[in-house]
């Protein structure tokens, strides 16, 4: 079985949320507390038990420690010469966490995870060259270290998006790789993508391009992508992901947190499978290895729906 062959896909849960849980030194930081890829060579076996966390969940999937491993993002931390080193980094902690789970009968895999980076292209923030650039740099260090699929994810321009997937894709033929590359963006609890872009703008941008699978991650829960998901599963005729945050996140007695529960997350994206169609589930924001663990539990023996008839 292969990545591109597995008819469910069932990705990890959160870094971010899951890190904050977890006793790290606070000497592992070296002043740069925020940036969890640093953690990839100050605290490697900090990452390796998260991904390690997920695992034992049940999750077939890990993503990469490396959302904010490129040249823009690591700027903000003085990091930007070590994008090489930082990717390099995550891969071999991710290899060293799968080996103790991935059999032949049941295989896992490693997404290389690419962020939107912190600036828009299209508000100015970044000329989409740069984007393209540093996008590229960061990706054939993933590549060099043989990710088995590449997801571009947390999209909240349609220049951007378009940007890093025609970077990914010039670097694959380059390369003479062929590996899947996902892409996923993220619409705000009012409807739209950030700058008020809506659904079928972003079939119709998406199209032209040989992605595995479209879909939706972050800013919101499953309740509030449902509509999106709803178009897609009609609409777009490939694969489709859904990696949800676990509701709107709260302040409980000070700290942030977010209401929904594994039961909860795991009936919201049983539906989303057996019944519209979804073949590519995960967790964003607030997603515990215990979310996965229930989720996975909700999946066994499930098939994604068949879309045929719905498909306009």
């Amino acid at each position: 079985m292969t990545f591109a062959n597995e008819p469910l896909l069932i990705f990890d849960g959160a870094c971010g949320t899951t890190l904050q849980t977890m006793n790290i030194d606070s000497a592992a930081w070296d002043g740069l507390d925020g940036c969890n890829e640093y953690l990839n060579i100050s605290d490697p076996d900090t990452i390796v038990e998260l991904h390690r966390k997920f695992l034992a969940a049940g999750a077939m999937v890990v993503e990469t420690n490396t959302f904010g491993s490129s040249s823009v993002v690591l700027s903000e931390y003085g990091l930007e010469s070590r994008v090489a080193e930082l990717n390099r980094a995550a891969v071999a902690n991710a290899k060293k966490a799968i080996a103790e789970f991935s059999t032949k009968e049941s295989p896992r895999y490693i997404v290389g995870s690419i962020g939107p980076t912190t600036k828009l292209p299209i508000l100015g923030h970044i000329s989409p060259k740069d984007l393209a650039a540093t996008i590229t740099e960061q990706i054939r260090t993933l590549l060099d270290e043989g990710v088995d699929a590449l997801i571009v994810e947390t999209c909240q321009d349609l220049l951007q998006i378009k940007t890093s997937l025609i970077a990914c894709f010039e670097l694959l033929e380059k390369e003479g790789v062929d590996i899947p590359v996902l892409a996923s963006v993220t619409f705000e609890q009012q409807g739209t993508m950030l700058v008020g872009t809506d659904i079928g703008a972003v079939c119709a941008t998406i199209a032209p391009f040989p992605v595995f699978s479209l879909g939706l991650n972050c800013a919101t829960g499953p309740t509030d992508m449902e509509p999106h998901i709803d178009y897609l599963c009609k609409n777009w005729t490939k694969r489709i992901s859904c990696i949800p945050n676990q509701g709107m996140p709260e302040v409980v007695n000070g700290k942030t947190h977010y209401p929904l529960t594994p039961t909860q997350y795991s009936q919201h994206m049983y539906d989303f499978v057996t019944n519209k169609g979804v073949s590519i589930v995960g967790g964003c924001c607030g997603t515990s290895p215990e979310h996965i663990k229930t989720l996975v539990a909700a999946l066994q023996g499930a098939s994604p729906a068949d879309r045929k008839e719905v498909l306009k």
